[in-house]
């Protein structure tokens, strides 16, 4: 079905706090709408008001026609206790809530119900339309696709974070929406699930609002961007794909700038005018009192009041004038500097010549053997390392850093190394304890001030640090673990898909400061212009559990 969703006037806030308000939003049939903005700007407030899951605060969403199916795909796919992946599958693509509509008008068929026979039909339509019909065949030939090599009656909560991935990957191909609501589509796939998500958006007949923090996906697939700014409190829309927008925003930025420079000096010019105006009205009286008393021997009252008045006269003209030419101008407000994260990784003092080796290394989990292994990594090598989801880029990190138990081999740690990772789980702060509290027993000879202080550098101030830190949403648990980098000093960088869920601004800081670390950095990521943009000596490909060196991606 052909189908078109409006947004009229849109509002929304966060407690006391607005994010955006006056938003309006056609989406059509066929394109991809990205929506971009800093991490709490609103972009899934947005999202889940367009898929009417939270009421707006103002303003309104309109579907033509109105039996239009929205899917909202959140960017943290819900793991159920008990739910099989087959029941994950029939969720996510609204066949499972499809079903039970399905059934509860059968049952008021079978009973009588008035005006049950359209209910039945729409309900049958409803779940035909989403793909209830073939779901679990279709899902089968998915899941092979995508490598996907278990039984879809198996828990969900029994795969790994590489089979959840694809997992949710599979209920994204196998969905039939009107309307498509992506968070985040991007997190956890690998190259080739990249790939397979820009061609199942480029292709969509559906119209798809998007938010990706991934650069090289927005360029590939949106076809216009709608930003949330949120330090000057506006929605601007811009035509074109991401490469345009990027343009677009830099030259509008430069003109309001601009614009507020050229208004502000005539604004200060126009202040000054009328401050010497009335100084030179005040000195010219003054002036003219004193010759009136030397001309007329003291008797000077009358010519001094009628020189005063006609002084003060013309004085007070030009003084309005200048008033009247100061109200005149068209106020331009000052552009607000967004908060901008300044990131740096404290570097301790070098390790010696070999931070890590492997020699003969195999780990066995489960089904999965990784190695054996040979490998040696040197004192400021920089190692990016690449693979499928599966392939065991996880399990290579934690043999090189000792954490994992070899079956065959041996592994060990250079002398002086001193490790900072941010792990592809945030596993630091999953805690119940305050995040103020986890991250100070990770940095004891901090005091509790000098870790508020760090923590509001990475944007996470008050409200933020006395909240249990599994509360705190994945971007603010990456940049708790990116502050965790600046607090402490470390020669063995390990970083385990550290774009996930960073907005874009911070991503950029982050290849900043990583083109200035000086130590050993370990980089394992699918981010295609992160491992582009960031420096690197050497690339370690993984596939099904072998280590091979190469020079490319492929």
């Amino acid at each position: 079905m052909t189908a078109t969703l409006v947004a009229k006037d849109l509002a929304a806030g966060h407690g006391d706090r607005a994010l955006f308000s006056g938003l309006d939003l056609v989406v059509s049939a066929g394109e991809v709408i990205g929506l971009v903005g800093v991490n709490g700007a609103g972009k899934s407030t947005l999202l889940r008001t367009l898929g009417g899951l939270l009421r707006p605060e103002g303003g309104s969403v309109t579907l033509s026609p109105s039996s239009a199916a929205v899917g909202y795909l959140p960017q943290e796919p819900e793991r159920r206790r008990g739910e099989t992946v087959i029941g994950f599958l029939a969720r996510r693509t609204g066949v499972a809530r499809a079903q039970r509509e399905l059934d509860t008008a059968t049952e008021g068929l079978v009973g009588g119900r008035a005006g049950a026979d359209d209910e039945y039909s729409s309900a049958l339509e409803r779940w035909l339309d989403l793909g209830g019909a073939d779901l679990e065949d279709r899902a089968g030939e998915v899941a092979a696709e995508l490598g996907l090599a278990i039984g879809l009656d198996q828990p969900m909560t029994s795969l790994s974070g590489g089979q959840a991935a694809r997992a949710g990957m599979a209920s994204l191909l196998l969905s039939r929406y009107d309307i498509f609501l992506l968070d985040e589509p991007t997190n956890d796939l690998d190259l080739d699930g990249l790939e397979r998500l820009e061609r199942f958006v480029t292709g969509l007949r559906a119209g798809t609002v998007l938010v990706s923090h991934d650069r090289e996906f927005l360029d590939r697939t949106v076809t216009r961007v709608v930003e949330l700014d949120l330090a000057q409190q506006q929605v601007n829309v811009y035509g074109g794909g991401y490469a345009a927008y990027l343009a677009e925003r830099e030259v509008a930025r430069r003109h309001a700038r601009a614009d507020y420079e050229e208004y502000a000096g005539k604004a200060a010019a126009l202040v000054e005018r009328g401050r010497t105006q009335r100084e030179w009205a005040a000195k010219g009286v003054r002036n003219a009192r004193k010759k009136a008393r030397g001309a007329n021997g003291g008797d000077n009252d009358k010519v001094g009041r009628n020189f005063r008045a006609d002084a003060s006269e013309k004085q007070a003209s030009k003084v309005r004038q200048t008033e009247r030419a100061l109200e005149r101008l068209d106020v331009v407000e000052e552009p607000r500097k967004e908060w901008e994260l300044r990131m740096e990784i404290a570097a301790a003092p070098r390790a010696g010549a070999v931070v890590a080796t492997l020699r003969s290394a195999v780990v066995r989990r489960a089904d999965f053997t990784l190695g054996p292994v040979d490998l040696e990594i040197g004192w400021a090598d920089r190692v990016a390392i690449i693979g499928a989801n599966g392939a065991g880029k996880s399990t290579l990190l934690a043999a090189l850093l000792g954490r994992a138990v070899l079956a065959e081999g041996h592994a060990a740690l250079g002398a002086g190394v001193v490790i900072g990772e941010v792990d592809q789980a945030r596993a630091l702060f999953l805690g119940e304890g305050a995040l103020l509290d986890a991250f100070g027993a990770e940095v004891p000879e901090s005091s509790p001030a000098e870790v508020r202080t760090l923590l509001a550098k990475f944007g996470l101030g008050a409200a933020h640090v006395t909240r249990p830190a599994a509360t705190l949403s994945p971007g603010e648990r990456t940049r708790a673990a990116l502050a965790l980098l600046q607090a402490r000093g470390v020669n063995l960088l390990v970083l385990d898909e550290p774009t996930n869920h960073l907005d874009l601004p911070a991503i950029e800081q982050l290849e900043s400061a990583l083109d200035s670390y000086p130590g050993t950095l370990l980089l394992v990521t699918h981010d295609r212009r992160m491992i582009n943009a960031v420096h690197t000596t050497r690339r370690l490909h993984v596939t099904n559990g072998r280590v091979a060196e190469k020079d490319s991606l492929i």
